[in-house]
Formats: structure tokens, C-alpha cells, sequence
């Protein structure tokens, strides 16, 4: 990447842009699909509080896949990224934020402050694909 202009950076090398979106994307894929596959499981992570619990684990999972697959493919990958960070926020926030001050045993608090904490790193890397795109910029610029 060079900085230069407007814009900070290029693609020096595509085949890392690839490797990048399949490494981005391959935990929603692998998590939206147990959302079919477990749905009691991921039920059971949900505060009690929350109504409809298993219509949410059916959207997020839904969400989970279309999101991925959109930024997999680099077709509309921006609204694809905004799919993913309307599906880190709550679950981040309500699932691993809510475990995380609500635990009382220490191994689990310390399990569930990396699940947030991955969420908010997971929902920064969204943010940038939905500036960003996924694909080289099409103007090749030097320092």
C-alpha cells in the first residue's frame, strides 16, 4: 500500500484481497449455517429477555450468509459488509457484552470479553469493507 492523494492505499498483490475476503468471511458462513443447524444452542446464548428468540437466531443466521456471501463474491460486497454489521452490533452487545458482565465465573467472563472483543474487531473490519469495497482500486498510485 502507498499513501498518495485521496486515497491511502492500493492492492499490490489481488490474490491477497481474495485470500482476504475467504478468511473474512468463512465464520459467518460456518456460524450462519449451525443457526439452522443448532438453533436450540444459539436460543440458549440469548438472554431470556429477548422476545422471539428463535425468529432472531433464524434472521441472524439468514443475515450471516447473505452478508458473507455478498463480500465472498465482491457483488454489492459493501451492503453485504453493512448485512455483517447489522449482525455483529446486537449480537456482540447482547449475547457476549451481557455474558461478559453478567458471569460469575472467571474462566467464562474471560471467554466471553474475547468473543466481544472479536465482535467489535469482526464489526471494525465490516466498517472498512463498507468504505472500502473489496476490490483493487482501478488507479494505481505511487508514494
Amino acid at each position: 500500500m502507498h499513501g498518495s492523494g485521496s486515497r491511502d492505499w492500493t492492492i499490490e498483490h489481488p490474490a491477497i484481497l481474495v485470500a482476504a475476503r475467504v478468511l473474512f468471511t468463512l465464520i459467518f458462513f460456518l456460524s450462519g449455517i449451525t443457526h439452522f443447524t443448532d438453533i436450540e444452542g444459539y436460543v440458549a446464548l440469548m438472554p431470556e429477555a429477548i422476545p422471539g428468540r428463535v425468529f432472531w437466531v433464524l434472521v441472524s443466521g439468514i443475515v450471516e450468509l447473505v452478508g458473507a456471501t455478498l463480500v465472498l463474491l465482491g457483488r454489492w460486497p459493501r451492503l453485504g459488509a453493512w448485512l455483517l454489521v447489522l449482525f455483529l452490533v446486537p449480537v456482540t452487545f447482547t449475547v457476549h457484552g451481557y455474558e461478559m458482565m453478567t458471569t460469575q465465573d472467571a474462566r467464562m467472563q474471560a471467554i466471553q470479553t474475547s468473543f466481544f472483543l472479536k465482535g467489535l474487531t469482526m464489526t471494525g473490519a465490516a466498517l472498512l469493507i463498507t468504505q472500502l469495497g473489496v476490490r483493487p482500486s482501478s488507479r494505481r498510485e505511487t508514494a
